[in-house]
C-alpha cells in the first residue's frame, strides 16, 4: 500500500491504540492460567493476532464477542505441531519457553524480518532446562521439545527483555522452587514490570525481584486466582507517542484512554515533550497537546528504544540538534532502525548523525515533501506520516500497510483529527526492490 500524507493540522480528540505488550502477555497468561479470562479492550493489530492464533494452537479456545475476548484454558496441551508467531519480536521470545512446558516435539516459526533476528539465546539456555532445541544457526525456525524445568540459570538481558518474560511466565506456570534467574546487563527494565504487573493480575506465582538482577522463586505457591478473571487492556503509549508528537508540532489535540500511572516503557514520551517545551496537559482522562516553540533536547532512550521514531519526527520540528542515547538497540527491530531514519529522514532535508550509541537530529529546518519507504517497519511508517504534517509539501509512504503490525488504524486516526491522507495503491511493491 502506498499512502500520501499532506501537511495538516489536527484538531479533536484521539483514543489511544491498544497496548499490543499488554494484549500479548495478557493472551499468554489467560493461557497458562486454567479458568476462563474475559479480556476486555483487546488490540487486533497483526501482532496481537499472532498472539491469540498461538495460543489457540498450544490449546485455548478463543471466542470473540461484544468486543471482548473469552480466553478459556486448561493449561498448555498444544494442538499443532508448529506455532508461527508472525513478525512478532515479544511473540517468538515469549511463546517459546512457554510452549516448551509441553513435552511434545513443536517447531517455533515466524514471517518477515522475524526470521533473520537473533535468537540464539535459546541455544544456549534451554538445554539448561532440560529443553532440546535444534536451531537454524541461531535463528528460526526452531525445533523444540520440553518439559521445561526450572532451575537456577544465567541469561543475557543486553539484546532484550522479551525472553526474560518468557521464562518469568514459564518458570511461575512450571512451580518454581527454590531457583533464580540471574540476569546480566538487562535492557528495557520497565517492561518487565508490566510482565509482572499482568502475572500479578492474573493470579501467577512472582518472583523476588533483586535490583533486576536476580528474579528468586521461593518454596511458596501462587494464591489461588479466581475461575473466572477479567483484564483490561491497557492503552499504547508506543502509539500514542507518535499521536502525542503530531500534536506538538502540527495543532492541538487531545489522546484518551492512557494511563499515566503505567509502567510501559514508552511512557517517557511525555519526559521528552516536557524536555523540548510542548504545551501539555496531563491528566489521568486526556492529555491535550499543543503546538509551541520546540527547541532542542538531550534524551536517554536506551529503555525505551521504540521511541526512536517519534522522537525523531519530533526532533526534526525543533530548533537545534537533539541528541539521543540508545542507538545500539535498534539493530535487531524490524529493520536496522537508527540506518533506515537516517536514510529515511534524509530524503525529507532533515539530517541524522549516527555515532555509536549516539543519534544526532539537526532540527529547525526546512521539513521537505517527498517519496519515503516504510523499510517494513511500522514505526518508521508513522514516523514519516508525522513529519510529513509540517512538511513543505506532500510526504508518499510506500509499504505503508506496515503499520498493521501495532496500529491499524493510524491513518484512520489521522484522518479523523483533520489530516489528508490519501491512499494511493493497495498495490505491495516485491519485498526484493529494498
Amino acid at each position: 500500500m502506498i499512502v500520501t500524507v499532506h501537511p495538516s493540522l489536527l484538531t479533536g480528540e484521539l483514543l489511544a491504540p491498544r497496548s499490543k505488550s499488554s494484549m500479548q502477555r495478557a493472551c499468554a497468561a489467560s493461557l497458562l492460567r486454567v479458568g476462563t479470562t474475559h479480556i476486555v479492550d483487546p488490540g487486533f493489530s497483526n501482532d496481537d493476532l499472532a498472539a491469540i492464533d498461538t495460543i489457540q494452537k498450544l490449546g485455548a479456545t478463543v471466542q470473540k464477542e461484544n468486543g471482548q475476548l473469552t480466553v478459556t484454558s486448561n493449561g498448555i496441551q498444544p494442538l499443532n505441531s508448529e506455532i508461527n508467531c508472525g513478525e512478532s519480536g515479544l511473540g517468538i521470545r515469549m511463546f517459546t519457553p512457554i510452549a516448551a512446558l509441553s513435552s511434545q516435539q513443536l517447531t517455533m516459526n515466524g514471517s518477515g524480518s522475524l526470521v533473520v533476528r537473533p535468537m540464539h539465546f535459546f541455544d544456549k539456555i534451554f538445554p539448561l532446562l532440560d529443553i532440546s532445541i535444534q536451531s537454524n544457526n541461531g535463528r528460526l525456525p526452531m525445533h523444540i521439545k520440553g518439559p521445561l524445568h526450572p532451575k537456577d540459570i544465567t541469561v543475557d538481558g543486553s539484546l532484550s527483555s522479551q525472553f526474560l518474560t518468557g521464562l518469568l511466565m514459564a518458570f511461575s506456570a512450571a512451580g518454581a522452587r527454590d531457583c533464580t534467574i540471574t540476569v546480566n546487563n538487562l535492557t528495557s527494565k520497565p517492561y518487565i514490570d508490566l510482565t509482572l504487573d499482568v502475572m500479578k493480575a492474573f493470579g501467577m506465582k512472582l518472583p523476588e525481584v533483586d535490583q533486576y538482577e536476580k528474579f528468586y522463586f521461593d518454596n511458596t505457591t501462587a494464591v489461588a486466582a479466581p475461575l473466572t478473571l477479567t483484564y483490561r487492556v491497557e492503552g499504547d503509549w508506543s502509539g500514542a507517542a507518535f499521536l502525542l508528537v503530531a500534536g506538538a508540532v502540527a495543532g492541538g489535540i487531545g489522546v484518551t484512554g492512557l494511563q499515566p500511572q503505567s509502567t510501559q516503557a514508552d511512557k517517557a514520551i511525555l519526559n521528552a515533550l516536557e524536555l523540548c517545551g510542548a504545551d501539555m496537559d496531563v491528566s489521568d482522562e486526556i492529555i491535550v497537546i499543543r503546538p509551541a516553540a520546540l527547541k532542542a533536547f538531550v534524551f536517554d532512550a536506551t529503555e525505551c528504544p521504540d521511541l526512536f521514531p517519534p522522537l525523531a519526527a519530533l526532533a526534526a520540528n525543533c530548533e537545534g540538534t537533539t541528541v539521543i542515547q540508545g542507538a545500539l538497540r535498534l539493530t535487531h527491530k524490524e529493520s536496522d532502525r537508527a540506518s533506515t531514519l537516517k536514510e529515511e529522514f534524509g530524503k525529507l532535508g532533515v539530517t541524522i548523525e549516527l555515532d555509536g550509541d549516539f543519534m544526532r537530529i539537526h532540527g529547525g529546518g526546512k521539513i521537505s515533501g517527498g517519496v519515503v519507504h516504510s523499510h517494513h517497519d511500522h514505526r518508521i511508517a508513522m514516523a514519516m506520516a508525522v513529519a510529513a504534517l509540517n512538511a513543505e509539501g506532500p510526504v508518499t509512504i510506500e509499504e505503508a500497510q506496515s503499520i498493521n503490525k501495532s496500529y491499524p488504524d493510524f491513518y484512520n486516526d489521522l484522518k479523523r483529527a483533520g489530516v489528508a491522507v490519501q491512499e494511493i495503491s493497495a498495490k505491495v511493491k516485491d519485498h526484493s526492490q529494498h
